[in-house]
């Protein structure tokens, strides 16, 4: 089969998007698939796979400048073209805007490719955070309480600081529609909230702000309707922020994670549901962070979790058995099924 890779995009996670890529390609490689690497931010005229696949994570995402310079008006030339001409199936590993969040979808829709992972809804809403957290209250799923504002260009008003005083501190502040922890940060007093608040309107029209849970951080990945052993995520200082992320050495993943197996039960059963409920389909992951009173608290429902030699889902794969090849062979296989 002819399989178009989707990868880098002009969101924030691009490169980490063409870190994932790079290992999809190998694999679908060595399953035997004819594979294309496709740009959408790039439009018809595309780059060398080389020199695209040149691109590596950095210890920091790109800076607003850099992605000023991409755009995602392509998208639609990109999918419209003659590169698609031929495709049966898109395998979308764009991370974050535009490519997680339904956008790419829809268009794929139109041009009628099949493509993998969740559909056009199901990856709105959870790349939306304020409307999962909604959602998994709805549905029964612990969640930290939090407060949203949409970002105003003029100033900010003084309510947003008062309702963050309500949650107290320490608190989280992140834009709503981004992942692999951009532009997030833990704000311990007021006098670090308007820097972090700053940052993060950078990235997104809505900001959020949760409490803080100080615990454990555990994830589960999800392969179709069944979750993979439960990962324990131990950053070195700090917290699991993108330089944590994407630096070799700076987190322990200890997997199965050390905890009763009763519990570890429990989190997959929750995390099963909490993906259902937000309508995801194929694969992703679910993380939680642990309260004092042993309550898991959902964070967020990733649609388009990574897949690079530091992420959590090929790990957790590999702990249940599965290789890469395999993990992205069944990926192909749920897809086509539409599981």
């Amino acid at each position: 089969m002819k399989i178009a890779v989707l990868l880098g995009g002009s969101s924030p996670e691009r490169l980490v998007s063409i870190s994932s890529g790079r290992g999809v390609i190998n694999a679908l490689r060595e399953l035997g698939h004819d594979v294309v690497a496709i740009d959408p931010s790039l439009g018809p005229d595309q780059i060398s796979e080389s020199e695209l696949l040149s691109q590596a994570v950095g210890a920091n995402p790109p800076t607003t400048e850099f992605l000023s310079r991409l755009s995602h008006k392509n998208y639609l030339a990109t999918v419209e073209s003659k590169l698609f001409d031929d495709v049966g199936l898109a395998f979308i590993i764009l991370h974050g805007k535009w490519g997680e969040d339904g956008i790419v979808q829809s268009l794929l829709e139109l041009r009628e490719v099949p493509y993998t992972g969740s559909g056009v809804m199901a990856s709105a809403i959870a790349m939306d955070k304020v409307m999962s957290k909604k959602l998994f209250v709805h549905h029964g799923t612990p969640t930290a309480d939090w407060y949203d504002y949409k970002v105003n260009s003029r100033r900010r008003p003084d309510s947003v600081k008062q309702e963050i005083a309500k949650l107290g501190y320490p608190s989280v502040v992140k834009p709503n529609d981004q992942g692999s922890s951009v532009a997030i940060s833990i704000v311990n007093a007021e006098k670090e909230l308007d820097a972090a608040l700053d940052e993060a309107e950078k990235f997104s029209d809505v900001v959020l702000v949760e409490k803080f849970i100080k615990g454990a951080e555990l994830t589960v990945g999800i392969l179709g309707d069944q979750p993979l052993p439960v990962i324990e995520i131990r950053p070195h200082g700090g917290f699991y922020d993108y330089h944590h992320k994407y630096t070799k050495g700076m987190t322990d993943y200890l997997v199965p994670a050390p905890i009763e197996k009763s519990f570890a039960l429990k989190l997959q059963e929750m995390s099963v549901k909490t993906f259902a409920s937000l309508g995801c389909k194929t694969f992703g992951r679910v993380d939680f962070r642990i309260g004092a009173d042993g309550t898991p608290y959902c964070l967020e429902v990733n649609t388009i979790p990574g897949m690079t030699e530091t992420s959590l889902v090929p790990k957790a794969a590999a702990a249940a058995g599965i290789s890469f090849k395999d993990l992205i062979g069944k990926i192909i296989e749920l897809s086509i099924k539409g599981k």
